[in-house]
């Protein structure tokens, strides 16, 4: 079998293991963060509010929702929906993570151009990173070359979603850490911790991106030998 002597899997091994080591880094760093009570005393839905009030964005709705680090903000809706681990916590953690998302919000609110681009962008890497493998790999069994092309094609729009997602995460915490100084929600001493979260997520976004890049070149490495 063709499959069995595949051996360009091998290049996406450092981008699974920097996966893994992703997910084991934000879990074990929201854990250790949601340990400490932050002094102010405040949820994470309070401080989503006083921040929205303070921002004079309090058009925008807080929902509690389902899960865990389900946060996110939705643009279409003006929802920001914070999980039940953030919501209803006063941990350092959980105000990081709340201000992380209100950092989209003001993203959104300022049409900051990386979202806008982002957003765009959603349905075409849905329907890449959903299509791309089964027609290139169909391309590959049936011995049509054009099929092949045009998985990676598909493949490509997802690997772009990815790339441009990182400035816009990178920049939500940027604006999460500025908030939370300004405002003094957070102390000087709590601040460090509230980064270290942060940078802990940014690190999944770091790992998806070389991911998505290190399979782009395995498609083109295959479709190359296919010549």
């Amino acid at each position: 079998m063709y499959f069995l002597n595949d051996i360009t899997f091998l290049l996406i091994i450092p981008a699974v293991l920097l996966a893994l080591y992703a997910q084991f880094k934000v879990k074990s760093t929201f854990n250790q963060y949601a340990q400490v009570k932050a002094q102010r005393g405040y949820t994470g839905g309070q401080l989503a509010k006083y921040i929205l009030d303070d921002l004079r964005m309090s058009d925008i709705k807080i929902v509690p929702t389902s899960g865990s680090l389900t946060d996110n903000y939705d643009p279409r809706t003006k929802t920001l929906n914070l999980s039940q681990d953030v919501y209803s916590s006063q941990s350092v953690a959980a105000l990081g993570v709340t201000a992380h998302e209100i950092g989209h919000a003001v993203q959104d609110a300022k049409a900051y151009l990386p979202l806008k681009l982002r957003n765009s962008f959603v349905p075409a890497a849905n329907l890449g990173s959903t299509l791309a493998f089964p027609l290139f790999f169909i391309g590959i069994i049936a011995g049509l070359p054009q099929l092949m092309d045009i998985g990676i094609v598909f493949f490509a729009l997802a690997v772009a979603f990815s790339i441009i997602t990182l400035p816009v995460e990178l920049n939500a915490s940027s604006r999460a850490l500025k908030i939370l100084a300004n405002g003094r929600y957070l102390t000087e001493t709590e601040l460090p911790m509230a980064k270290k979260v942060l940078s802990a997520a940014a690190l999944t976004y770091v790992a998806a991106t070389a991911m998505a890049i290190l399979n782009l070149v395995r498609l083109l490495i295959l479709r190359g030998s296919r010549d």
